[in-house]
């Protein structure tokens, strides 16, 4: 497992882990790096018509670990049982969330990440319902405007992330950003 510490501190300084096929867990810190916007997220029509349709109930924190399992459920991935029990712990510390879409009671889809200070760092979403990440997503931005947060850390531009105004910068102005962002007073939750 890794140190919950460590994992903070790697976040503080623009880094992050993954695992790789080997099971070995290497850092990160792409240059450009990906954020979306708070102030310029974009929701794109049939988000729109997903959200009138209100068929999701959204929740935070209530099934962290499972978000986690079914983000890795997928052929390629770098979440592996290291990576699962590393931010499991990180959540039961109060630093990892997750943001979960709910339908007829079941888990439709959701995403997780860290959060330190007023930094959010997405790690990755999954959905078993059309729409359910993308409701999630919104819920996450929508929440973490209300918390008064500064960035939002995607670490890289997806297509599917690009539709919601995802941008890449240099990483001297991804670092300054990261440097104000984490040392403000925001909490994720009470």
């Amino acid at each position: 497992m890794i140190d919950s510490e460590v994992l903070l501190q790697g976040y503080r300084l623009g880094v992050f882990p993954m695992a790789m096929d080997d099971g070995e867990i290497e850092w990160f810190s792409p240059d450009p790096r990906a954020i979306l916007p708070l102030d310029e997220f974009h929701v794109p029509h049939t988000l729109e018509r997903a959200v009138r349709k209100q068929s999701f109930e959204i929740r935070i924190d209530t099934s962290f670990t499972e978000v986690m399992r079914q983000c890795a459920q997928r052929r390629e991935t770098w979440i592996n049982d290291e990576i699962i029990e590393s931010y499991t712990r990180l959540h039961q510390f109060g630093h990892a969330h997750s943001v979960e879409s709910w339908q007829n009671g079941e888990l439709a889809g959701g995403l997780y990440g860290v959060a330190i200070g007023g930094a959010f760092f997405g790690e990755s979403m999954f959905h078993h319902v059309r729409d359910a990440s993308k409701i999630a997503l919104l819920a996450l931005v929508e929440h973490l405007r209300s918390r008064h947060f500064t960035l939002l850390d995607t670490q890289w531009v997806t297509p599917h992330l690009a539709q919601f105004g995802a941008i890449e910068i240099p990483r001297p102005e991804y670092l300054y950003r990261l440097n104000k962002a984490v040392n403000l007073g925001r909490t994720f939750v009470e």
